[in-house]
């Protein structure tokens, strides 16, 4: 579980988007890269607004433990009838799990997941990384591995990758035009300062985020892409969110392979309470002990 909570920070940190002005002009198809996010930025509230924004607090409930993947079924030998492999014995329904979303500048994260009645805990101060994970019977405080330090070091800030994006040292190119869900879309590369590569779909009429590349995902020991989907806008202080995220492991296209890979069901995340420029304690997002590590939101 610990793994996807990395996965939900990803999507999280680029939820927030400023409302603004939508496009309906018939030219979509000339815009450059330079006019999508110009249009971006306009429709999010420009840059003054996403400057004053200094932090973030969100709640809500994520879905996990969901398992409606079809059975696999296992190509015939010779001779032998088609087998399926044993399911997955977790329920097939996903269960809700409250969690808690901190975001400061620069870069620092503390994300709380209620589970069990257990407090599940990963804080960034920037540069290091805590976790706390008593569904595992691990009652002490550990550091971040170094794969989750990178994974943390590369999540975007609390304003997303597009806003600031020269500044913060992206390249930013326009792939084309696709539909998403039977919406015009424009299709981004982010290429980060760090090499890493990033799409993201921009809405063609009101210029918000429709969808952006997930981390991936292993599934029975092979790396899946993920999408996340934006959905269920609402208006909180003048900032538009997407109060609906659904993640989707996409199966692989091999051809080549004796078994198909089944779907996998999108996972939710619904967003229930955001709090812009919320006060937050310096020592939120510093090594927490065990003892003050869920005194927060309780």
């Amino acid at each position: 579980m610990f793994r996807k909570l990395f996965a939900v920070i990803f999507p999280l940190s680029l939820a927030i988007s400023v409302a603004g002005a939508t496009d309906t002009s018939t030219t979509r198809a000339s815009l450059s890269a330079a006019d999508v996010l110009a249009r971006n930025v306009a429709a999010r509230g420009g840059l003054s607004a996403w400057r004053a924004v200094q932090s973030i607090s969100m709640e809500g409930k994520l879905g996990a433990g969901g398992n409606q993947r079809a059975t696999m079924a296992v190509p015939p030998q010779s001779g032998k009838k088609v087998t399926a492999l044993p399911s997955d014995p977790r329920p097939k329904e996903e269960i809700q799990l409250p969690f808690t979303m901190d975001l400061q500048r620069p870069h620092k994260q503390r994300f709380e997941l209620l589970f069990n009645g257990q407090t599940a805990l990963q804080v960034y101060d920037g540069v290091n990384g805590w976790k706390l994970r008593p569904y595992l019977n691990r009652r002490e405080i550990e550091l971040f591995s170094s794969d989750e330090l990178k994974v943390a070091s590369t999540q975007a800030e609390l304003d997303g990758y597009l806003i600031d994006y020269a500044t913060k040292g992206t390249q930013v190119d326009l792939v084309g035009t696709e539909k998403v869900e039977g919406r015009d879309t424009y299709k981004l590369k982010l290429t980060l300062k760090t090499g890493q590569v990033i799409h993201v779909w921009i809405d063609a009429q009101s210029f918000l985020e429709a969808k952006i590349e997930g981390q991936p995902r292993r599934l029975d020991g092979i790396e899946h892409p993920v999408e996340v989907y934006y959905r269920d806008y609402r208006t909180v202080n003048g900032l538009q969110i997407p109060f609906l995220l659904e993640t989707k492991v996409l199966p692989l296209d091999d051809p080549a392979a004796r078994v198909k890979d089944p779907p996998v069901p999108a996972e939710k995340i619904a967003i229930e309470k955001v709090q812009v420029n919320p006060k937050f304690s310096a020592s939120l997002f510093m090594k927490p002990d065990v003892e003050a590590a869920t005194a927060h939101h309780e």
